[in-house]
């Protein structure tokens, strides 16, 4: 079953065409992951399929979309507030009650957060920020995660627990990853971009890190 789907699909940036020709289909129960240099249409794809399934994707976006002057807990808690009655939530928001915190909290454990679960956000780490993004998209407990870049500013160590928790959760994930080894050994389909076209989508199973080095040239 085909959840995303483009056929010679283009986007624009600012007037400027950052995606050309776009043909590709994504089926139920993938992961993929998209790579190519900076700048090469991964961020513009990625938000073009979030378009086509946002009410039943997650998504954590590159500038992560957090609100810096609310804890760990209520930017995690935001991603279930459709869940909720407006009065529910705004009694959240004053002071967190047991049913909230006892599904936020196992996601902050999971994610090494649980220390920083009513700190400010804005007084984080850049990893601890993002860590937080994720934390937020797990809570959401949609099918699908869409991830722009979601462990770029974690170590090794960290990015592979979070990677875990992400695909332990989601049926469909597809991230966008500047890492080609964490590419290659979380994702089954690596489709490569350049200068806003596909040039590669191949199975990740036999590929090293190495075969597609050519995509980060030049």
């Amino acid at each position: 079953m085909a959840l995303f789907e483009f056929e010679g699909a283009h986007a624009a940036y600012n007037g400027e065409r950052v995606l050309h020709g776009i043909s590709l289909r994504i089926e139920q129960g993938e992961r993929v992951a998209l790579v190519g240099r900076s700048g090469a249409g991964k961020s513009t794809l990625l938000n073009l399929l979030y378009r086509q399934q946002r009410r039943d994707a997650a998504l954590v976006p590159q500038d992560l979309g957090l609100v810096r002057s609310l804890s760990v807990f209520h930017n995690v808690y935001m991603g279930r507030l459709h869940a909720h009655a407006t009065l529910y939530n705004l009694m959240n928001l004053v002071r967190p009650m047991p049913g909230a915190m006892s599904g936020v909290r196992p996601v902050v454990e999971r994610l090494g957060l649980a220390d920083k679960l009513f700190a400010p956000v804005g007084e984080l780490s850049g990893g601890q920020q993002q860590r937080t993004a994720v934390g937020r998209a797990l809570y959401q407990g949609s099918a699908m995660f869409l991830g722009d870049e979601p462990v770029s500013a974690v170590d090794e160590h960290q990015a592979r627990a979070v990677l875990e928790s992400i695909v332990s959760a989601h049926g469909t994930t597809i991230i966008a990853m500047h890492d080609q080894a964490l590419a290659v050994e979380y994702c089954e389909r690596i489709i490569g971009l350049e200068s806003g076209r596909v040039v590669m989508d191949e199975p990740a199973a036999g590929m090293t890190a190495s075969d597609f080095d050519h995509l980060y040239q030049g």
